[in-house]
């Protein structure tokens, strides 16, 4: 069966630098779309950037621009995102899945509903604590 698990979460300093990984399994991950999606205390769920099955086409949210980069290996069926220079509320929950909510009906604005949650695979997240 599908399976997504995220890895590299934890406790960091504002200003500072993280890596989560995703491990992919049970689909052929070379041929999806990937995203990373948050989850911050108290708000809805907010998509954070995608990348295209080779890895050459990649978009990021305003809010994160300039600061995470995302990125996969292919060989490893591994998703990667590399948050640089984090801010406090980049506090959330973060998860990996193939479902890009971006058009979906139940995201207005910046931020989704857990309805989201019911499309594509998702993991179970990893939590991402900025905080001096």
């Amino acid at each position: 069966q599908v399976q997504l698990v995220e890895s590299g979460g934890g406790l960091v300093q504002p200003g500072g630098s993280l890596r989560l990984s995703c491990a992919a399994s049970g689909f052929t991950f070379r041929n999806y779309y990937m995203n990373w999606v948050r989850q911050a205390p108290g708000k809805g769920l907010e998509w954070v950037t995608i990348i295209g099955p080779t890895g050459r086409d990649t978009a990021v949210a305003d809010s994160v621009k300039g600061r995470f980069t995302v990125s996969r290996d292919n060989t490893k069926n591994t998703l990667y995102l590399q948050m640089n220079s984090l801010k406090s509320e980049d506090t959330a929950l973060y998860y990996c899945t193939t479902f890009d909510p971006r058009e979906s009906k139940y995201c207005s604005g910046r931020y989704c509903t857990g309805a989201i949650r019911n499309f594509g695979n998702w993991g179970q997240g990893t939590q991402v604590t900025v905080s001096s």
